[in-house]
């Protein structure tokens, strides 16, 4: 993987264990020279990701619509920043510029990019890997829910288990290294894409 999408918050939240994983993870990006590609904020766990990897001395891609330009404070140290129209051209070229996809703590919108990019993998629209990394058992909750949703047949067994997890940043590249994607599913007709 060249490039990776890190989705996060955009508040810090109260865990400095997390804050510091968050630092830690774009400095191991930068040191496996992994492009970061990110909301592009200069605040919050997605400003903590991104100072790690440019402390690193890496590249920092970051991305952000124009209304939230001039909400959220965007990083100026940035390797390169693009500005989208919208939410959901923002996630597009998230996609398109990252080899794979890592979920670290975060709100709502986190979870929006989680469920949408997961998404799109389980429909065959791309099989690029995504990883959690499940700091202190941030995401405990999410993945026992989705074991129920597997339960009560809402979601097979093979798209729960093409989500990466591991609680440690080496351990979750190593895996999402080694992913083998899913074939696409055989009703999908992509002709039609």
């Amino acid at each position: 993987m060249k490039s990776i999408a890190v989705f996060c918050g955009s508040s810090e939240g109260n865990d400095q264990e997390i804050i510091d994983k968050a630092y830690e993870l774009g400095s191991v990006l930068a040191k496996r020279s992994i492009s970061l590609i990110y909301g592009a904020s200069e605040i919050g766990i997605m400003g903590k990701v991104a100072q790690g990897c440019l402390d690193a001395d890496g590249k920092v891609i970051g991305i952000i619509p124009s209304f939230l330009k001039s909400k959220e404070m965007v990083h100026l140290k940035l390797s390169e920043l693009i500005v989208t129209q919208n939410m959901h051209d923002r996630k597009i070229q998230m996609y398109e510029k990252s080899d794979g996809f890592i979920i670290i703590p975060g709100g709502f919108g986190t979870m929006d990019e989680f469920f949408e990019i997961t998404t799109w993998g389980q429909l065959g629209l791309h099989t690029k890997p995504i990883g959690i990394l499940n700091i202190k058992g941030y995401y405990d909750a999410l993945l026992a829910q989705f074991q129920i949703m597997e339960e009560k047949g809402f979601v097979k067994s093979e798209n729960v288990e093409a989500i990466v997890v591991d609680t440690e940043i080496m351990g979750l590249l190593d895996k999402m290294n080694n992913y083998e994607p899913l074939p696409a599913p055989k009703w999908l007709d992509k002709k039609g894409l």
